[in-house]
């Protein structure tokens, strides 16, 4: 394959961008995003900056990326570079773009003062979890990752039942 190029997400990688996100979501066995999601999640990256995109292009077509943003730790008293995306398409995988694109993210959390790395990964996935453990990644013990959706997040802030005032 060569060696594939990563470099920050411009503007212009916008369509491919989006289709490597349908292919995670394909990938995940989730619904990809909707026209609306497409809409605000390139807004975010590339005009609002809430998150960050990393590329990784070969043969100047993109086959991977890395979205993450940052979180805090109030006890390390240092930002959490969390990786939101990594992904490789089929193709070209087992090819180090996976590990390229993982080690630039390791370069930009070591650069924005981060005291640590986080991301989740699926319980079936085992080839990412071997890779991940492999490189010195530890699964968390003891924690759960807990989600509420839009529709809780909204039913539970309109709670006039709740006592947080």
């Amino acid at each position: 394959m060569g060696s594939a190029v990563i470099r920050r997400g411009r503007k212009a990688d916008s369509r491919e961008f989006i289709e490597l996100v349908i292919s995670l979501a394909r990938f995940e066995k989730l619904d990809p995003p909707t026209a609306a999601a497409k809409k605000r999640l390139l807004d975010d990256v590339f005009r609002r900056k809430r998150v960050n995109l990393f590329v990784a292009s070969h043969k100047r077509r993109l086959v991977g990326y890395a979205l993450y943003f940052y979180s805090y730790s109030s006890f390390l008293a240092k930002p959490t570079l969390y990786l939101e995306d990594l992904f490789v398409s089929p193709e070209s995988r087992a090819r180090g773009v996976g590990t390229a694109l993982l080690k630039r993210c390791a370069e930009e959390a070591l650069a924005k003062g981060c005291g640590r790395m986080e991301w989740a990964v699926l319980t079936w996935n085992e080839k990412a979890l071997g890779f991940y453990e492999s490189i010195g990644a530890k699964r968390m013990a003891g924690w759960y990752l807990y989600r509420l959706d839009e529709e809780s997040v909204r039913g539970f802030a309109r709670d006039s039942t709740s006592t947080s005032r």
